[in-house]
């Protein structure tokens, strides 16, 4: 029976709902971020159609579909509905709408997905042994390999791409590709708008086989056209977050993070880590984050900085 296993780190909140011994599906949530869902209180600082308000916090929040009946100035609430998404957009707000309830947060991860919570160990690594790593390299790469071909995901400002090649025959390939890219939206948590390119299929049978892979293996809710004659099929889920992708294109935070949770794995003691710079520089200026692996570990945390390591190859020695 599937379960979601949550897993509180360091800087970040790991979700993996595992069946079978594999992840179907996963979500990280930043300790920075307000979830979607939260009630805030704000202040409306800009009116009409794309509203902005801005929260106790200093965070300013898009009201796409405005706030009526309150003007410039005044105090309202707002839930939030997309948390901020990392990337080549800084500048984007996340979204929220006005709402009448009071000002509250959101339950934690582990309950809102009646979820068994992982205490992170000095021995075993539940995730891991569910192919947590294997899925962050998948983020970090944008590649999915199956028999006989991979997936190259790409987030872009419109939409995510994934485009599927390999060796298979056309339509066999189409019909296994496309059950591939279903399970790995689910699984790096992907929404909003997605285009899937497929090989293109010989007959509107392939055509519609292929299709039918995408509804089994993508649960609900989402929408899709129909695959077209050159192979392409648009897909748009709800967005309520960064996928797992996303997560990764802001780098550096994203490897530093990693490298917290691989040490906190190690053995009780004295730890330094070794990483890129920029990973380094990351891990400087977040003495929390090193005091919090500090007080796991039992010992105090250097660092050191090697250009030489890839930005996904820190350690810790």
């Amino acid at each position: 029976m599937p379960e979601w296993l949550v897993e509180r780190g360091i800087g970040e909140t790991r979700a993996a709902l595992v069946e079978g011994g594999d992840i179907v599906e996963a979500r990280i949530e930043l300790d920075d971020v307000v979830p979607a869902g939260s009630v805030v209180a704000a202040k409306l600082i800009s009116g009409g159609r794309n509203a902005i308000a801005v929260a106790r916090d200093g965070r300013e929040y898009l009201l796409p579909k405005g706030a009526p009946g309150v003007t410039e100035g005044a105090s309202l609430t707002i839930e939030v509905t997309r948390e901020a998404i990392p990337g080549n957009e800084p500048w984007k707000r996340p979204l929220a709408k006005v709402s009448t309830a009071a000002a509250t947060a959101v339950p934690l991860l582990t309950d809102r997905l009646n979820a068994h919570e992982i205490v992170i160990p000095r021995g075993r690594d539940e995730l891991g042994e569910a192919g947590w790593d294997e899925l962050i390299d998948q983020a970090r790469t944008g590649i999915v390999r199956f028999p006989g071909g991979e997936l190259r995901i790409s987030p872009t400002p419109a939409m995510t791409l994934i485009d599927v090649d390999g060796s298979l025959p056309p339509d066999q390939l189409a019909t296994i590709g496309a059950a591939e890219a279903a399970r790995a939206i689910r699984r790096l948590d992907i929404g909003g708008s997605i285009g899937i390119d497929l090989p293109t299929a010989g007959s509107k049978a392939a055509r519609t086989k292929a299709a039918e892979a995408i509804d089994t293996n993508l649960p609900q809710p989402f929408e899709r056209t129909a695959v077209n004659g050159f192979g392409f099929v648009q897909i748009v889920r709800p967005r309520h977050r960064a996928s797992l992708i996303e997560l990764a294109q802001d780098r550096a935070p994203f490897e530093a993070r990693a490298l917290l949770r691989r040490a906190a794995l190690e053995a009780a003691g004295a730890k330094r880590l070794v990483a890129h710079p920029s990973v380094i520089a990351v891990l400087q200026q977040r003495g929390d984050w090193l005091e919090r692996l500090s007080q796991q570990l039992g010992g105090a945390i250097g660092l050191r900085a090697d250009p030489a390591l890839p930005m996904s190859g820190g350690y810790a020695e």
